[in-house]
């Protein structure tokens, strides 16, 4: 792995801090060109100026032409990284169109839009890699966030559509699906995360260090806490059971605020 991301080109989203800022520091380590992109300039600089990158601010569904440019034409992997997370206690956060709209623009449409732009060039030499930052929560669910966890499905969806699509063309995709991480989005979670993901949390260099283990061994599903795989099974295999069980943690949340 390490002789095929020496010298690749290496846009990472979201990458000011947190998972991003991990796996554009892994990236580089590895011999990589890294484009640091994050919505905040001063966060992306630092975390350039520290690898040895370049950093690319803005919008992360709109910076591939820059990010390509940067790094001399050619980009090699990207990593879909950015994410952003809402929820709340009460019904009326189901009806907040403000929340949703930005979540499936940032979770979801940002990965589609680049992918657009990515995949010409990709399949017409026949190489690329994309890696989506989806979550645990595109596998299961999260409690008290419903934009965050219907969001968080649609990507590791259009992770799937893109591997079972194109993977005989040349392209390798990997859906990074942790559960907490210690990072801010974390510490932003509130209560149902100090409940449901900071037990088990785990560092963005954590994080970092499973995808380069799935890229070794090619794997589509990248699952930085192995616990996961047998959620998803259980909530496949008996989906009433599983809900039952998700439901006692709501009511155990609720019981708590």
């Amino acid at each position: 792995m390490v002789d095929a991301v020496q010298g690749a080109g290496v846009v990472v989203t979201g990458a000011g801090g947190g998972i991003g800022a991990a796996l554009a520091r892994r990236f580089a380590a590895e011999g990589a060109r890294v484009v640091v992109n994050d919505l905040d300039a001063d966060k992306a600089q630092a975390v350039a100026d520290e690898i040895g990158g370049t950093a690319v601010p803005g919008d992360a569904s709109a910076i591939v032409a820059d990010a390509r440019a940067a790094l001399g034409g050619t980009v090699d992997v990207y990593c879909a990284n950015a994410g952003v997370a809402f929820g709340g206690p009460d019904v009326a956060d189901l009806a907040d169109g403000k929340a949703w709209a930005l979540s499936w623009d940032v979770n979801v449409m940002a990965h589609v839009r680049a992918a657009g732009e990515l995949l010409p060039e990709w399949l017409e030499r026949g190489s690329g890699r994309f890696v989506s930052t989806v979550s645990a929560a595109g596998l299961l669910t999260m409690i008290g966030a419903a934009p965050y966890a219907v969001t968080k499905h649609g990507a590791y969806a259009f992770a799937e559509y893109l591997s079972l699509t194109y993977r005989h063309r040349g392209i390798k995709v990997h859906a990074i699906c942790p559960q907490g991480v210690r990072t801010d989005m974390l510490a932003a979670t509130g209560t149902a995360g100090d409940l449901v993901l900071k037990p088990t949390a785990i560092a963005p260099e954590d994080v970092a260090a499973a995808l380069f283990k799935g890229m070794e061994e090619d794997r589509f599903l990248i699952l930085p806490h192995p616990e996961v795989a047998g959620y998803y099974q259980a909530r496949a295999a008996e989906p009433d059971r599983w809900l039952s069980n998700m439901n006692h943690l709501q009511q155990k949340w609720e019981a708590s605020r």
